[in-house]
């Protein structure tokens, strides 16, 4: 198997990066914090001191950042990946980003000769430790294909949307969006059972395996109804930063989109009051606590 680059080594990361050295792939790593490199050495991974250093000429380098800006520094900022990957190489980035960033890294890669394809994820650590993420992909065709292996290998499904760099970057802040609105509408609905004197966990057990039998529905309901948010998934900061997406694509777009602009404003003020590094789903204390 071909050494594989990997960028961005948080709690997502470092779990797809194992699982990429599990399927028996070599890997270059690199991470801004030195030290979230050594368990993936310890198991055989290569850490490069610089962006650069994990891309071979023509090969595959991952990336999975926290947002546009730490992207576009990878790419063009000093030691960036630039010209590296060159002519057949192939840059898949699993991030949350802008439809209109993927664009923009999609032409620039193909004036070099390269690939670029977007591939952002649907699923929590623990999904991305048990290689059960949701993968949703865009871009070239011939590049699609040469990296689904590497996608299977961290993920349980692949679902494409077509030659648009921008297009499985939509669908993601699509999926965010309605995560969102999913647990604006249980912390309600669980919230007006309890103070009607009906169990948050009993109308819990029964919403989940009737009327919403999903993963969302079940997973981040239960949290909702135990009012327990650890261990922590991703931040009310990091999810405040796809909802400012999802409402500037929506802007861009003529759509209004009052739910998106309501769970933005629910994470804006768990970010106030100190919370930004809990889970995104404390969102729900602000209809339990009686806050706007």
């Amino acid at each position: 198997m071909e050494t594989i680059g990997f960028i961005g080594l948080g709690r997502m990361g470092a779990a797809m990066a194992t699982n990429l050295l599990k399927a028996g792939y070599r890997l270059r790593v690199y991470n801004r914090t030195p030290q979230k490199m050594e368990p993936l050495v310890a198991q055989g991974a290569i850490a490069a001191a610089h962006p650069f250093e994990v891309a071979e000429p023509g090969g595959i380098v991952i990336t999975m950042l926290t947002n546009d800006a730490a992207l576009d520094e990878i790419v063009f900022g000093t030691g960036g990946l630039q010209d590296r990957l060159g002519k057949n190489g192939v840059h898949l980035s699993m991030s949350t980003i802008s439809p209109q960033t993927s664009r923009r890294l999609a032409e620039h890669h193909r004036q070099h000769g390269g690939h670029y394809v977007a591939a952002p994820v649907f699923g929590r650590p623990d999904a991305a430790a048990a290689a059960k993420l949701w993968i949703v992909l865009s871009g070239p065709a011939e590049a699609k294909m040469r990296v689904q292996p590497v996608l299977r290998a961290m993920g349980q499904g692949l679902f494409d949307f077509g030659e648009d760099p921008g297009a499985a970057n939509i669908v993601k802040l699509a999926g965010n969006m309605l995560i969102g609105a999913a647990i604006e509408a249980m912390a309600e609905a669980y919230t007006l059972a309890e103070k009607n004197g009906i169990s948050r966990e009993a109308l819990h057990e029964m919403i989940s395996t009737t009327l919403f039998a999903c993963p969302v529905y079940q997973n981040y309901g239960r949290m909702i109804a135990h009012q327990t948010y650890e261990p922590v998934g991703a931040t009310a900061t990091l999810i405040r930063k796809d909802m400012e997406l999802v409402l500037q694509t929506a802007w861009a777009s003529l759509v209004p989109m009052p739910l998106a602009d309501l769970v933005h404003n629910r994470l804006t003020a768990r970010i106030a009051r100190g919370r930004g590094e809990a889970d995104w789903a404390e969102l729900a204390l602000e209809v339990v606590e009686g806050r706007s």
